[in-house]
């Protein structure tokens, strides 16, 4: 039986349940709070939402459990909308090998085994899955959850660094059959040097009267994107992206509905463009990414690599180089 509560009138409350800020909350044992519903739920309703979350909560003393807990953490859903996709795809891959154990029995040899045959099929995906397992881990050892992040000495694979440069024959042939939306986000990833999560996210508020304001989803780094010719032309191509009447929208690069694109939604345009430069233009090689247009941007600014960087926003000169992909030409042997 639980303990007493200070208010008698809670008494009909669900173990574990309290009355949170906004709305009727359960506290896990290890941690955190997660809504079951409003105030404006009868007792019947609240029982309801805490049996559907007790029979879909997983075991906190196993892994699962502690990837479930994780998801539901403030540290969780304050990571980009993108990058907690992508912890939730890892999941699904990682869970049917881990999720059944208790975390303190999972040992650095058995990251190892799980990398090596993971890397079989994908080293760099490999390596994601790993970093995530390590989230997960360092996340948990910092509340007393676990003893040990087995991650901890577990080498990864080594990666080959992209060398894809986009010449501007490949990137003006694309860009020729490209709906408006992907051309819009092609310029403003290449111009303001931006990755796509910003791209998309990107909103009319950050129109200013001296440029664009951009702060980096990944650095953190805040700077405007000074108006040009060019930039100016790509925000008013914007500025004609069917709407459905009575509607508007906050996103630059928006749907007819007002709502803005989801990175799979944007990526499907984006995909059936470049399917369709292939068949236009066969002579000429598509095997580049959209984060290739940001390479291709820091590739083609003037001046020094501590130059680049001020303009890119990294936080290292070496991020910087590894975007910087242009191809140097040199004389012929005889031509010096």
């Amino acid at each position: 039986m639980g303990r007493k509560r200070t208010n008698p009138a809670d008494n009909w409350m669900p173990p574990r349940t309290c009355r949170g800020r906004s709305a009727f909350e359960f506290k896990p044992k290890n941690g955190g709070t997660i809504r079951l519903c409003g105030f404006d739920s009868s007792p019947a309703q609240v029982w309801a939402a805490y049996e559907e979350l007790i029979n879909d909560k997983k075991d906190e003393n196993l892994f699962e459990g502690l990837v479930d807990s994780f998801f539901n953490s403030g540290d969780f859903m304050e990571l980009a909308k993108e990058t907690q996709k992508d912890y939730r795809k890892y999941s699904v891959k990682v869970m049917p090998v881990f999720g059944g154990m208790q975390p303190d029995n999972i040992k650095p040899e058995h990251i190892r085994k799980y990398m090596d045959k993971r890397g079989v099929k994908s080293r760099t995906q490999a390596n994601r899955e790993k970093a995530f397992i390590s989230r997960v881990f360092r996340w948990g050892y910092e509340r007393g959850m676990v003893k040990m992040n087995p991650c901890k000495g577990v080498k990864q694979f080594k990666e080959q660094a992209r060398t894809t440069y986009i010449f501007d024959k490949q990137y003006n042939a694309l860009y020729s059959v490209a709906p408006t939306v992907v051309k819009v986000a092609m310029e403003l990833a290449y111009l303001c040097v931006a990755r796509q999560a910003d791209v998309l996210s990107m909103k009319k508020m950050q129109l200013l009267e001296n440029g664009i304001m951009i702060q980096q989803s990944k650095t953190g780094v805040a700077q405007i994107k000074a108006w040009g010719p060019r930039l100016k032309a790509a925000i008013a191509l914007a500025g004609t992206l069917p709407i459905n009447a009575g509607m508007s929208s906050i996103f630059v690069l928006h749907q007819a509905s007002g709502a803005g694109y989801t990175r799979d939604g944007f990526n499907s345009r984006w995909m059936k463009a470049k399917q369709e430069a292939k068949q236009k233009f066969p002579e000429l090689d598509f095997n580049f990414t959209f984060h290739d247009l940001k390479a291709k941007g820091i590739s083609d600014l003037e001046g020094s690599l501590s130059d680049k960087q001020a303009i890119s926003g990294h936080k290292s000169a070496s991020q910087t180089a590894r975007y910087d992909r242009k191809i140097a030409i040199v004389p012929a042997v005889g031509d010096q």
